[in-house]
């Protein structure tokens, strides 16, 4: 069984549970395969808020398997198939459609971001210091500038608490110059395809982060892809720097909780209907816009 924080018990055969996320279930299904299931969970600075998303998991799941699909030419990825498009999993259509079957891969312990415009922990850092990732930056930069290349900024993965940035240089000594070298070449190819892909639909991915693992020795991208949870996804007709963006993306929720005072330490505040209905409207705007598909 998997329980949604939205209250709603998904019955199926599923075999024991293997890891519990903030946002995703996962469940072995085979000796190098797992069922990865996202729900309508949402997490904020790390923490999992008490209600739910409506629609969520299936948006986070089939946006991941589109961009896998999409950047496999980049990079090799651990997806194997759609839980929808497969008859060798017995297991509902509602948990079907926000799953995804993958390899098993060998986790790298390293959140790899990669950023186009200043906004988020990059800008206060930089408010801060006048660094990112402890890099030197121009003056003057304001919320929302883009920069004029992307940057890499990693952090370091969490399993809990709060994730931390750290600089390309501690990167190194935790997995090597060789390894940090080749995930800051391949996190800001994708980014740059996926970035410019997105202008051209109307949104702006401001930043994102990836995930990666080895599979029999070969490196590859895991867990999910260019998903409004990942990323910023911002209105480019709207965009105009010196303030928040109009967004596609949980940043409407980061900015709930921050007019709450709320000190981002659990347990997090119940979300209001009106900010769950509208958070659900702008991810499957994020969808539509990007995929040009219909949920299923």
């Amino acid at each position: 069984m998997i329980m949604d924080n939205s209250d709603i018990l998904l019955e199926s055969n599923l075999a024991d549970l293997v890891h519990r996320g903030k946002v995703r279930d996962t469940h072995t299904i085979g000796e190098e395969t797992l069922l990865m299931v996202s729900t309508d969970r949402i997490s904020a600075y790390d923490v999992v808020m008490p209600n739910a998303i409506p629609d969520k998991g299936a948006i986070l799941n089939q946006m991941s398997v589109f961009w896998f699909a999409l950047t496999r030419n980049i990079v090799p990825n651990h997806l194997i198939s759609f839980a929808m498009d497969t008859d060798t999993i017995d297991i509902p259509e509602n948990v079907k459609r926000r799953s995804m079957i993958v390899r098993k891969a060998d986790r790298i312990d390293i959140e790899c971001v990669a950023r186009g415009y200043i906004t988020g922990s990059a800008l206060q850092e930089y408010k801060d210091t006048g660094t990112i990732a402890g890099i030197d930056m121009p003056q003057g930069l304001r919320e929302g500038d883009r920069f004029k290349d992307p940057i890499f900024t990693p952090a370091t993965k969490a399993e809990t608490g709060h994730d931390e940035n750290i600089s390309i240089d501690a990167m190194k000594d935790i997995v090597g110059e060789e390894l940090t070298n080749t995930l800051e070449r391949i996190t800001l190819e994708v980014y740059d395809f996926a970035h410019q892909y997105a202008l051209e639909r109307n949104i702006i991915i401001a930043d994102t982060k990836m995930e990666f693992g080895f599979i029999e020795g070969q490196l590859c991208l895991i867990d999910e892809l260019l998903t409004p949870d990942s990323s910023r996804f911002w209105d480019r007709g709207l965009y105009s720097p010196g303030k928040t963006q109009p967004n596609y993306d949980k940043q409407y929720v980061r900015d709930w909780l921050g007019a709450q005072g709320w000190d981002r330490e659990p347990p997090a505040p119940e979300l209001p209907q009106e900010i769950v209905a509208k958070t659900s409207i702008r991810y499957r705007e994020a969808f539509d816009k990007l995929t040009g598909t219909k949920l299923r």
